[in-house]
């Protein structure tokens, strides 16, 4: 089944949800209408459904190809469609003016991101890499490196990745054993193995600029003595061109379940020529730069291939007939009835849409306020964007993608006996997505950030100013009674999370381990209560909509949909509260050796 962009779903979250018009007088926004926004979309539309789309099998029954000299082929089509997507514009559509780019908010990006890794996901974490390559040396590199680096990273005419992994550290990076020593010439001889290296190697780009952490000679022990250094594949000559080849090479590619079309590297570094970023000992906060924007990229992912499997399903439920409905044959003439008559197929698409399209609007708007946390003139909105982006960052991560996973196992659970085989596409997403769960920081770590830092940090300030968000929006809307259904179930449920968050509080401090092992439970529940602000705001809308009259069925749809999340997927949140108040006893009670 062939991926339809969802078009129509980010015109309605760009315009009418987030009403992306009234920050035109904001730099980066002031060229972008909504005629502007309409034809990024439906071009974006068009190169991921035609160019990326046809591809994604291609790529996953093909995989990436290493030869005994460390170069790397990706699979046939990939390349072409690398080209067209830098004589596109595509990577460059949220750089800085200033080294190339359009200036234009991440958030409209976001829309083209979700196409593009829906459509074929091995692929998209090329430029996605790259993209994050690029951020990281904006936000710390020297004028030289800046000029140097960001015009080509942003037009993707280079690509970028970062290399962080060892064999004997991954979430823990002070056990880091990548050395770097200084040449004398402001130069360092980078030497050291980091694995896992997604894009590490590849025949797209002309160069790769590896953003790699080592430790200097002399360094602090553990996360305080960590640098960070860009070591590209070929070091630029007087001209800016890339030169002689660098010590720094593929040793061989990952057998992996899935993700085949995107080369996973390990990396050998050889006393490669690195030049260092920022100051030293500071590397692993500008590598967080590169992390956070990934932990979203991540997220997208898995809504992404959750759209993706969501479409597939339901293509195949309304055209396979198996089975009469139990209220007698919607299909007389026919054999049978398609399964999608049957309530318990219905569930399995409506669990998934109710989730994607809230959780959709959720990492759209945390994105704009990302966005508002750059530009705004107002520092109390700044703050606020910026405190947003830290605090919905872990949970966005997490939900989203063990939603995605639960989505593309719940489509493969629709088309059968079909969805086991490689007939169709529903295994890839299955696998492809599973990676989505660990990398960038496993979803247990993300829970344990929210819990142990996030709710924490400047005195609680974030979700405090979230929780009075949802207070001043049931305060103001709860007279409404066409919606009030929505606006009573997100006051129930924000009092869920703050009950919650109480119980954290008092339990956390005095055992730790209370903290932890509540906190995946904590996390969903936290972000069931963002689900539910999203939802009550499209309901507002859509209500709007229909009372005046507007003959689309998208928006009595959207009813619809938001009220199956209320009734059967929002409920979830009163066994996520009673399972954050069981604390760490039953958790750690038995012995390690029993297991």
């Amino acid at each position: 089944m062939a991926y339809r962009p969802p078009v129509r779903e980010h015109r309605f979250l760009l315009g009418e949800v987030l009403q992306i018009e009234q920050y035109n007088n904001l730099p980066g926004f002031a060229e972008v209408s909504m005629d502007l926004v309409d034809q990024i979309l439906d071009e974006a539309a068009r190169f991921a459904a035609e160019v990326l789309d046809p591809l994604n099998p291609v790529g996953d029954k093909h995989g990436c190809r290493w030869s005994d000299d460390g170069s790397v082929t990706t699979p046939p089509g990939f390349k072409d469609a690398y080209r067209k997507l830098v004589e596109g514009g595509w990577p460059a559509l949220g750089a800085d003016p200033a080294f190339g780019g359009q200036g234009l908010p991440a958030v409209v990006g976001l829309a083209f991101n979700e196409m593009s890794s829906a459509a074929n996901m091995a692929f998209s974490m090329y430029p996605g890499l790259t993209h994050g390559a690029y951020s990281a040396i904006a936000a710390g590199g020297s004028d030289d490196q800046k000029a140097l680096y960001l015009p080509k990273l942003a037009s993707g005419e280079w690509g970028g990745t970062m290399n962080l992994t060892e064999p004997q550290c991954g979430t823990d990076l002070g056990l880091l054993r990548t050395k770097a020593v200084p040449v004398g010439d402001g130069s360092y001889k980078i030497s050291g193995q980091k694995i896992w290296i997604s894009s590490g190697e590849h025949d797209l780009a002309d160069n790769i600029i590896h953003l790699v952490l080592a430790r200097i000679e002399g360094a602090p022990a553990g996360v305080r003595g960590i640098s960070l250094f860009i070591v590209p594949k070929f070091i630029p000559d007087a001209d800016g061109k890339p030169g002689v080849r660098n010590q720094v090479s593929c040793a061989g590619l990952e057998e992996k379940m899935g993700i085949h079309g995107n080369a996973t590297c390990v990396m050998i570094h050889d006393e490669a020529t690195g030049w260092l970023v920022g100051e030293e000992n500071r590397g692993l906060a500008l590598m967080f730069v590169m992390m956070n924007e990934a932990r979203l990229g991540v997220a997208l992912q898995g809504l992404a291939q959750g759209e993706a499997a969501y479409q597939a399903a339901a293509d195949f439920a309304r055209e396979r007939l198996q089975g009469r409905a139990l209220t007698g044959p919607v299909n007389p003439d026919g054999p049978a009835d398609p399964i999608i008559v049957h309530p318990d197929v219905r569930r399995l698409l409506m669990d998934s849409r109710a989730v994607l399209e809230a959780g959709r609007a959720l990492l759209f708007w945390t994105a704009l306020h990302g966005d508002l946390a750059h530009v705004h003139p107002d520092s109390a909105v700044r703050q606020k964007g910026s405190d947003y982006m830290g605090l919905l960052t872990p949970v966005l991560k997490a939900y989203l993608t063990d939603r995605g996973f639960q989505i593309c196992s719940d489509a493969l659970q629709v088309h059968g006996g079909s969805g086991f085989t490689e007939h169709f596409q529903a295994s890839q997403r299955l696998r492809d997505t599973r990676i989505t769960l660990i990398y960038e920081g496993t979803n247990g770590v993300q829970a344990l950030d929210l819990v142990g830092r996030k709710l924490a940090a400047n005195g609680g300030r974030a979700v405090m100013t979230f929780a009075a968000e949802i207070d001043a929006f049931v305060e103001a809307h709860q007279g409404e009674a066409a919606t009030a259904d929505f606006v009573t179930a997100l006051a129930g449920v924000k009092a869920q999370l703050q009950e919650a968050t109480f119980w954290l509080m008092q339990n956390g401090l005095t055992n730790p381990d209370n903290a932890a092992a509540s906190s995946t439970d904590y996390l969903s529940l936290f972000a069931l209560t963002g689900l539910a602000y999203m939802w009550a705001i499209i309901a507002r809308i859509a209500q709007a909509k229909v009372e005046a009259g507007d003959p689309d069925p998208f928006y009595a749809n959207k009813l619809a949909v938001g009220r199956y999340f209320l009734a059967r997927v929002l409920p979830d949140a009163g066994a996520r509260l009673a399972k954050v108040k069981t604390g760490a006893a039953t958790v750690m009670a038995l012995p390690a050796e029993a297991f």
